[in-house]
C-alpha cells in the first residue's frame, strides 16, 4: 500500500501530531493526497514548550488545521508513580483522548506517526495504539525513518533533519516518582544546553543529579563550554555527570 491509497480509503482523518519528523510529513502526504485532515497536539507536563512551537509553524506553513488539547497526565497517580509501564498507561490516557476528541469532530480514523523503522518490541507505548486501533500510514505502507527525512527534505519540510526527541518523562529513571518540579528542571536544563550549541542529547535525573549523555563528537564542545553547562545545571542539581556511555532512551 502507498500513502496515496491509504488516504484515498481513509478521506478525513484526524493527525496525533508532535511536531516531530514523523507526523510533520504525514500531515504533509494527507494534504497532498487532498484528504480531509485534522491535526491534533496534546499539551502535557511531559511536552517542552519548543515542541508546539513548531508544531504550530510547521501547521501554519501547510495550511492545515490544528487543535491543541489539554491533558493532565500526573493525574493518574499511577504514571505518576512511573512504574515499567508508565509509557503505556500514559499512551492509553492520552490516545483515548484524542480518540474522544477525533470522533466528536466527525474524524471516523485517529492516526499517528510511527514507521516502519519503529520497533514494536521496545515501545511499550505501541501496544496501546494497537488495542485502540490507532492507524500508523508511515508502517503500514513500509516507509522508514530514513525515507522520511529524505521525503522531507525533498517537501522542504523544516522538520526534515529534526532529532527524535522522547518525551521528558523518559529522563525521570523507572521507580522514581515523577513531578512537575523534575520535569521542569530537566527542560530548563535542556534548553540551557541548546542555547549553548549542542543537539541530539540528554539530561537525565540521576539522584538529584544531572547525567548528560552527549554524541562523542560533541565533547569538545563540553570542554569548551563547561564552566557555562555547571552554572546553568546546578541551578537544579546538586552534581552534573557525565555520561561517557552512547546515548539512547
Amino acid at each position: 500500500m502507498t500513502l496515496d491509497v491509504f488516504f484515498r480509503e481513509n478521506p478525513a482523518v484526524a493527525l496525533a501530531f508532535s511536531g516531530g519528523t514523523d507526523s510533520s510529513y504525514l500531515l504533509y502526504a494527507a494534504r497532498q493526497a487532498g484528504a480531509r485532515v485534522r491535526a491534533y497536539y496534546v499539551r502535557t507536563c511531559f511536552q517542552p514548550a519548543f515542541e508546539l512551537r513548531d508544531a504550530q509553524r510547521l501547521a501554519a506553513e501547510l495550511g492545515a488545521e490544528l487543535a491543541v488539547l489539554e491533558l493532565d497526565v500526573l493525574a493518574d497517580e499511577t504514571v505518576r508513580q512511573n512504574p515499567p509501564d508508565r509509557c503505556y498507561r500514559c499512551k492509553r490516557r492520552l490516545f483515548t483522548r484524542l480518540l474522544e476528541q477525533a470522533r466528536a469532530d466527525d474524524f471516523p480514523v485517529l492516526m499517528d506517526g510511527t514507521n516502519a523503522s519503529d520497533d514494536a518490541d521496545d515501545r511499550p507505548g505501541m501496544r496501546a495504539l494497537r488495542e485502540l486501533g490507532v492507524r500508523s500510514p508511515l508502517r503500514e505502507c513500509g516507509i522508514t525513518k530514513s525515507e522520511v527525512r529524505r521525503l522531507s527534505r525533498q517537501a522542504g519540510l523544516f522538520t526534515a533533519d529534526k532529532p527524535a526527541y522522547a518525551c521528558l518523562a523518559t529522563r525521570i529513571p523507572t521507580g522514581t516518582e515523577i513531578t512537575p518540579e523534575r520535569l521542569a528542571a530537566t527542560e530548563r536544563a535542556e534548553d540551557a544546553l541548546f542555547s549553548l550549541g549542542f543537539t541530539d542529547f540528554r539530561v537525565r535525573w540521576f539522584h538529584g543529579a544531572a547525567r548528560v549523555q552527549l554524541r562523542a563528537e560533541q565533547l569538545p564542545l563540553w570542554r569548551e563550554k563547561r564552566r557555562e553547562i555547571v552554572q546553568a545545571l546546578t541551578q537544579d542539581y546538586a552534581a552534573v555527570l557525565l555520561d561517557m556511555v552512547t546515548r539512547n532512551e
